[in-house]
């Protein structure tokens, strides 16, 4: 078998250099919007997927290149956000991709089940089109400053 292609090691990432981006997002609106809304702020190149089971396969594949972030959302058809972040987060080969869940769920709950399971962010989708556009532009800001934060080799 090939080797799984590596994710950009974070103390190689130019803040303006583009980034691979897993969406796991199973709403085609939201897809829409957050690739349209995306694709203003980076040329970095999104892979989507509808469900978290899709997510895993695809993560697995070692013919697909690794992301350098997974976007994902909570509520997910055949396997749901939180059991995906427990498997990426038990997998000693992804554990380390940063993982923002962007969900409608503003539930403690659910935030805290996230945070446990070692969730990067929890962005809470808002219902405002200007809001949504800002809340996706902010995990593309989240993810360049902690990649710009990390040290040098």
């Amino acid at each position: 078998m090939g080797r799984v292609p590596a994710a950009t090691p974070p103390d190689v990432l130019d803040p303006v250099r583009p980034y691979r981006i897993l969406l796991v997002e199973d709403d085609p609106a939201d897809v829409m919007l957050i690739e349209d809304v995306m694709s203003s702020v980076t040329s970095s190149p999104i892979t989507h997927v509808p469900d978290g089971v899709a997510a895993l396969e695809y993560l697995h594949d070692r013919d697909q290149p690794r992301p350098d972030l997974i976007v994902l959302d909570l509520n997910l058809p055949r396997m749901n956000g939180n059991e995906v972040l427990t498997a990426v987060k038990s997998d000693p080969d992804l554990r380390a991709i940063p993982v923002v869940m962007l969900t409608t769920s503003a539930a403690p709950g659910d935030i805290v089940a996230a945070y446990r399971s070692h969730v990067s962010a929890y962005v809470i989708k808002p219902a405002d089109f200007d809001d949504f556009g800002q809340a996706v532009r902010s995990i593309d800001a989240f993810f360049r400053t902690i990649a710009a934060r990390l040290p040098e080799h």
